[in-house]
């Protein structure tokens, strides 16, 4: 079931949770955070204007997040079989949009053709369809996805990852408190007007990760060149979020 009580966890956010009700709620599970440093300057290139690129230490990030997804529903709606549920794959950074810090996607890609359709259309996010499969086998997850959208280059990810350590909420400061907690979203409308879309779920219980990726071109499809040297990984076992409208900034 969902956890309607994640509505009472506030304290921890950087900002309040917006006035207006909110829209849509998901539960995301086995999600893996994979990070790379990269260079600032190409991904300077790679965001809207106006979008500051925000940095830790004077260092960019990009990274690859691959979980899947239940009780994906409006407000007020029942989840519905094969439509509430499905993986899905995304490649992003990290942005200021007056000050305000959030994430930016590169690409999203998803096994539900519907919510890709709604996505593209309600929310301006690059969405793609894909084929995924996600399985369980002796503690690792297994993580397959491969492009199907004709819109979009050619991008795949195969995988296994699984969480080594103990779960703890990321410190504020911190490197991967920078990666993880990040409690709205920024793109740009079909007139290029920049616009938030804000989230809100408790503090990220993460725990240190390892993974072994056989192919991952996820990035590359966007334009960027990861550096050849291990990703900095952290698994959560579950999320429980709710968002608002996008509005334009």
């Amino acid at each position: 079931m969902f956890n309607y009580d994640i509505l009472k966890i506030t304290g921890h956010r950087p900002w309040p949770m917006p006035s207006a009700p909110w829209v849509m709620r998901q539960t995301w599970h086995d999600l893996l955070f994979a990070h790379w440093p990269v260079d600032a300057t190409t991904l300077h290139e790679k965001i809207p204007a106006g979008f500051e690129l925000d940095e830790f230490d004077r260092q960019a990030w990009v990274g690859v997040i691959p979980f899947h997804m239940s009780h994906v529903a409006p407000r007020g709606v029942p989840a519905l079989p094969w439509v509430s549920a499905f993986p899905e794959l995304n490649v992003r950074t990290y942005v200021r949009v007056g000050g305000v810090p959030g994430v930016y996607f590169f690409s999203l890609d998803a096994a539900n053709p519907i919510a890709v359709g709604v996505a593209r259309t309600m929310v301006h996010l690059p969405y793609y369809s894909a084929a995924m499969h996600v399985a369980g086998q002796d503690g690792w997850i297994r993580y397959d996805s491969r492009r199907k959208s004709s819109s979009g280059p050619p991008a795949e990810f195969r995988g296994r990852y699984r969480p080594i350590g103990s779960v703890h909420a990321p410190i504020e400061g911190t490197l991967e408190y920078f990666l993880t907690e990040r409690y709205c979203l920024f793109t740009v409308d079909s007139g290029f007007h920049a616009c938030r879309l804000d989230i809100h779920h408790p503090p990220w219980p993460l725990q240190e990760a390892e993974g072994q990726i056989d192919v991952n071109t996820m990035a590359e499809a966007a334009g960027i060149r990861l550096p050849d040297i291990a990703p900095r990984l952290h698994f959560s076992r579950r999320q429980d979020v709710v968002t608002w409208m996008l509005g334009r900034v």
